[in-house]
């Protein structure tokens, strides 16, 4: 008799937005930490922004290649450097991490940092070193640069 296998749980959705019941939460420390102004041009919607960041830090996406769903890629990489500039995602960070604790939510006594690496662009061992070398002076170019191992002969 073949064994049955045993079906595989589905795993949680991935998260690409900000759910209403976190929205709740966040919007107040948004509001209090950058009030909106009474006069001028009216703010933007800083879901939106918030969604732009979780969706550009999620893909790994460059800013300028985000969906119009989230605004203007230009908005959103502003309010991200000012998010990280006033230290917002610390304090929003610390808030959350209190409110699962009191759900039971956070075990302290193990932890784990997760970091995405950057591609090694030219991969392998290191290079050797760029040799500067002086351009023809019938040309009127600036200096040309090519690596110590190669002669170039020109």
């Amino acid at each position: 008799m073949a064994q049955k296998r045993a079906k595989k749980e589905n795993p949680l959705d991935t998260i690409w937005e900000v759910p209403d019941e976190l929205w709740e939460r966040i919007e107040p420390l948004i509001n209090e930490a950058y009030p909106p102004k009474g006069t001028g041009r009216p703010r933007v919607d800083l879901r939106r922004v918030l969604n732009g960041i979780i969706f550009r830090l999620r893909s790994g996406c460059q800013w300028n290649k985000l969906p119009k769903e989230f605004g203007d890629d230009s908005t959103v990489h502003r309010w991200f450097q000012r998010w990280c500039q006033d230290r917002f995602f610390e304090r929003l960070w610390a808030v959350l991490l209190e409110e699962c604790e009191e759900f039971g939510g956070v075990d302290w006594q193990w932890q784990s940092a997760d970091a995405m690496m950057g591609k090694a662009r030219f991969g392998g061992a290191k290079q050797a070193g760029i040799q500067q070398i002086e351009a023809n002076q019938g040309r009127r170019r600036a200096l040309l640069w090519k690596p110590m191992e190669v002669r170039w002969a020109w």
